[in-house]
């Protein structure tokens, strides 16, 4: 599987100005490219309790069909942060875009001090096929969680994609929790992280990473705008679940519903 990892600046509460620069790096991908990857709450920037309101936008919405759009003409997936509306309640959420539409909304479980009073938590994990690959998602702090990337691997994630707006002084903290969440799930793990400045004075620290089965880091971006396109040999898979596998070997199960859908998606709600 080809993967894009697409480190942008961001501007926070400037949809306009962050969807016209989507639009131009998803036109921009490689003809072959199966998945663009971008950071967290790409589109509208974090909002603030003030602004949320005016900026989050529900997923029928002109921002999320302008990415449907480009996606469908490209005929590749991506792989894009919002802030979603849905009938006044907002959520920090990362969408999967197909070229068919939207083939996994997840809604960010662990709301980080900045998140808190703004978003509402999600309530489930979820993972959908694409292309063949089983796909889960995480969005920034939850990484920080076992338990989050132990929920998708558990629903048989074999690719975990991270949406991140991790900013300084935590760089460190992230670039080992992705190479761990790795390595215990024995999945591959897409982190794409945003740079540049923020509202209140935050600093985002880049470092946007493609970790392997066996937690070994495979590409790591700087602090600046960059792309990153990485092969993912998903045999990788197997032969780091030879000799044994943590899912199988494990004492304890996540509680939760499982439910499987028809269309091939699997959810763990959380209890």
């Amino acid at each position: 599987m080809k993967v894009e990892l697409v480190q942008l600046a961001g501007r926070d509460g400037d949809t306009a100005y962050n969807l016209e620069r989507t639009l131009q790096a998803i036109a921009a991908c490689a003809p072959d490219t199966d998945l663009v990857v971008f950071p967290e709450t790409q589109l509208m920037g974090f909002p603030t309790e003030e602004s949320v309101a005016a900026v989050a936008e529900p997923l029928d919405g002109p921002s999320v069909h302008a990415v449907q759009r480009a996606a469908r003409e490209r005929n590749v997936a991506v792989v894009v942060g919002v802030a979603e509306n849905d009938a006044g309640a907002f959520y920090n959420t990362t969408l999967l875009i197909t070229p068919e539409g939207i083939a996994l909304r997840y809604r960010k479980t662990h709301l980080w001090a900045s998140d808190r009073g703004i978003f509402t938590p999600g309530d489930r994990y979820a993972t959908a096929l694409w292309k063949g690959v089983r796909v889960g998602i995480l969005i920034c702090f939850d990484i920080e969680f076992p338990e989050s990337a132990r929920a998708l691997g558990q629903l048989g994630a074999e690719l975990i994609l991270v949406t991140n707006g991790n900013m300084d002084p935590y760089g460190p903290t992230h670039r080992t929790a992705i190479m761990a969440r790795a390595m215990e799930n024995q999945a591959y793990a897409v982190m794409v992280n945003r740079v540049g400045e923020g509202d209140g004075d935050l600093v985002f620290a880049g470092g946007s990473a493609v970790v392997d089965p066996f937690g070994q880091m495979l590409c790591e971006a700087g602090r600046d705008e960059c792309r990153q396109i990485v092969e993912l040999d998903m045999s990788r898979l197997e032969a780091a679940r030879r000799d044994y596998r943590y899912l199988d070997e494990r004492r304890f199960v996540l509680p939760g519903e499982r439910i499987d859908h028809a269309d091939g998606r699997r959810e763990l709600l959380i209890t």
